[in-house]
Parts: C-alpha cells; structure tokens; sequence
C-alpha cells in the first residue's frame, strides 16, 4: 500500500487548549476550507431557516448540538481530521486519544465489502415451495433489465442489480411466508430510494409470474453484505508513550474484552461506546444514524446471542482490535448537498466515496471502544463521568463560561460535584 499520510497530518498537538476559533482555524488549515465553510461549521446560522424549512415537516426553528473535531486519525495510511457533533466532550477526547494510540505506520487498516443493499419482496401466503426459485432462475435476466432501466443513474455509476435470492420463514403462528431477497449494488448512496423502487418493481413482476400476492416491498436496514472490518494495533512497552501501552494495562484490556464478548448486559454497555463514536460522526455528515444504529445491533445478536461487536487480545508484543459491522452510509443524496455544515465536514474528511467515508467512521468506533475500555480497566469510568457532572453543575449555577474551569477543578479538588460546592467554589472564585 502507498503510503499519503505525509500530505496531511491529524496530529494537532494542543488542538484541545485552543480557543474555538483558534481550533477552526487549525481545521480550515488541514482542509482548506474558505470563508463560507467556516461560517457554516462555527456560526448558529450554519443552516439557514429556508434549508431547514424544506427538511423536516411543521419547522419552526433549529437546534444546535456541539460541533468537534477528532485529531490523530490514520486509516489505510491517509490522516484524517473527523468532525463529530456530541454533547459529551469525554467522547472526542477519548477517540484524539485512542487514535493517537493505533496510528502508528498504516495507522488502523479497514477493508469494506461492496456496498450491496437488500430490498424485502414479502409473499404473506406463498407459492408451493420450488416455484419462486424457479422463476428466479428462469426470469433473473429480465428481472435485471427490468429494474435496471429505470435508474440510468446509478448503472452508470457503476452500481445496479446483483441478484435474488428465496428466504423460507415460519411466522409466529407457525404459518408459513417467504421472503425474496433484491441485491442491489447502490455505489456512494445510502440507498434507500433505489431499492425501495426496485423491490416495488421486483414484487409486480414476481407476482404475475408466479399468481402469488405480495406483501411488503421495502429495504431492508441490515446490511449484511455492505460492512467494514477494522483491526488497530498498539505497540507493547514498559516504557509508554506515543503509540505504546504498558502490557499490563492491554492485559486487562483484553479481561474486559472477553466479558463483553462473554455476557450481553456487558456487550450492550461496550456497543453503546462504539456508538458513541460513530453516531457522532454521522450527525456531523447528515447520515441515518437510527438505521446505522439498528444494524448494528442486530449484527451483534446476528447468531443468535448479542455479544460485543470489538474484540482485543494480546498477540505479538501488540494489543490488537478487530471489528466487523454493518455500515450502509452515502456521500451523495439526503442532505449531503443541501446542509453547509455537513458539506463542510466531508471537505474536511477529504472523501465522498463512501466505502472510504465508511471505513473511517469504523475507525473511529473501533478506537472509541479501545478509550472506553482502557479507562474501565485502569482507573474507571467515573473519574471522567465526574468531571463531565462538574461542568453540568457549575454552569447550571450560573458560572461564565470563563469560569467554568476554575470551579470545576476547585470541586474535583474537593471531590465533591454538588450545586452547594459549586456556589461555594464560585464565590470564592469571584471574591479572588
């Protein structure tokens, strides 16, 4: 692999002691984004009303949540600086922190499959077993051309129909149903409105062939076919550092990996983090975090029993990560043209493939489980909770921003995070 990380570097040292704009600043530098752009990342009037109006249904105003950026990030060799829109500062922290863990050479690796969807054609009362399969096999060229020719679009693209298949099911009273599988092959786009359209046209055909009545014709947001594996490395060493852990702290990494993969009461806490991360990344780019979200927890639970998604072992003189999920992310349609801010964001990210935009998003999960589960297996995570509650409680009491700070480390100091330590805190703080 031809390494390109040289051109341009994530590694901001300090970036988290800058002022904001000092930050943007640093962003529009590694990006080269202009004027506009900017404004659209920093300003409350990032997305203008008559945007917003035309987006959702009964619009009376907008809501801002914290836009961030994540330094450190190397995947395949390429840097990367990833926005993330989250109310949890702890969450970008941890991910600059573990990314500059697992950017050592190649920095994480991420290999995606092709970016296949799955439209549902639903048979409530189905024909004798044998009849779709065969009409599948006698028509699947016709059914091709067929749900082809209506979106030259996506065929130029590169994309397009890749197959059928049956699915038998039982339904909860044992009656039976089937199931016909469309794959289709939907390049940089979520997907969605082209499959949605070709199970349509899939079901009408099907049903003249075969006299059977059709159900639901819908997408399917399991993506089994269209994810990404990402495996990230950390160096062993007495002597940490940059890209290095002590061996005893990646031992007890690989403890809390083995109960999350053990017990799913566990395994739902460690996915929820990996969540954290990628959720985060798909707010900043205007992507269905909600279908995202239900995939991946369906994967988790795909063999019958929800177990965490990331795994880590020692292996090598190396703590090692690796993660398989489903990943059904566009870079074209939605509101990937429309919203300034996500523009911004995918100029930043540097790619509008979206199998590159997707392994990018699966790093930053994979190294948000890594912070998450390292703090648990050192110190814990309620250090950090507190820090996170101090701040909360220090601005409710009517700290200026400025002050924050001050009163949050004064009541760390104490160990105490109540509204009274605040005001005490405060006060002190005012009178000095």
């Amino acid at each position: 692999m031809t390494t390109m990380f040289h051109a341009r570097s994530s590694r901001l040292p300090g970036f988290f002691r800058l002022s904001a704009s000092e930050r943007i600043k640093a962003v529009a530098r590694f990006a080269g984004l202009d004027e506009a752009e900017l404004d659209a990342l920093a300003s409350p009037d990032g997305l203008p009303q008559a945007i917003a109006s035309n987006m959702s249904e009964n619009v009376v105003g907008r809501f801002s949540l914290p836009i961030a950026f994540a330094t450190n990030f190397r995947v395949n060799g390429l840097d990367y600086v990833v926005p993330m829109v989250i109310e949890e500062p702890s969450v970008v922290a941890a991910a600059s922190f573990a990314a500059r863990l697992l950017r050592d050479e190649e920095g994480i690796a991420a290999v995606s499959t092709d970016p296949i969807m799955i439209g549902q054609v639903h048979f409530p009362e189905p024909p004798p077993e044998g009849v779709l399969e065969d009409v599948l096999e006698r028509h699947i060229g016709e059914i091709k051309e067929q749900l082809e020719k209506n979106h030259p679009r996506l065929i130029a693209a590169g994309g397009g129909f890749r197959g059928a298949r049956v699915r038998r099911l039982v339904d909860p009273d044992g009656r039976p149903l089937a199931v016909v599988h469309i794959l289709v092959d939907v390049r940089d786009a979520m997907g969605a409105n082209a499959v949605n359209s070709m199970a349509e046209e899939a079901g009408t055909l099907l049903s003249q062939w075969t006299g059977a009545r059709v159900g639901l014709r819908i997408l399917s947001n399991l993506p089994i076919h269209r994810r990404v594996v990402v495996e990230g490395r950390v160096k062993l060493d007495v002597e940490k550092g940059v890209s290095r852990m002590d061996p005893e702290e990646a031992a007890r990494i690989e403890e809390a990996s083995r109960f999350a993969e053990a017990d799913p009461y566990r395994a739902v806490t460690a996915n929820k983090g990996i969540m954290n991360g990628i959720d985060a990344v798909l707010l900043a780019t205007g992507q269905d975090f909600r279908a995202v979200e239900a995939a991946a927890h369906a994967f988790a639970a795909y063999d019958g029993r929800y177990k965490a998604l990331a795994k880590w072992r020692v292996e090598d003189g190396h703590l090692v990560g690796r993660m398989d999920i489903p990943l059904a992310l566009g870079t074209v349609g939605g509101i990937t043209s429309v919203h300034p801010a996500v523009r911004a964001s995918f100029k930043i990210l540097g790619t509008r493939v979206a199998s590159r935009f997707a392994e990018v998003v699966a790093a930053v999960g994979l190294a948000q489980n890594l912070a998450a589960t390292r703090a648990l297996a050192s110190e814990g995570i309620q250090r950090g909770h507190m820090r996170l509650h101090a701040r909360n409680v220090a601005m409710e009491i009517g700290a200026l921003p400025e002050e924050v700070p001050l009163v949050v480390a004064a009541m760390l100091a104490r160990e105490r995070t109540d509204a009274r330590a605040a005001r005490e805190e405060l006060a002190r703080i005012r009178v000095s």
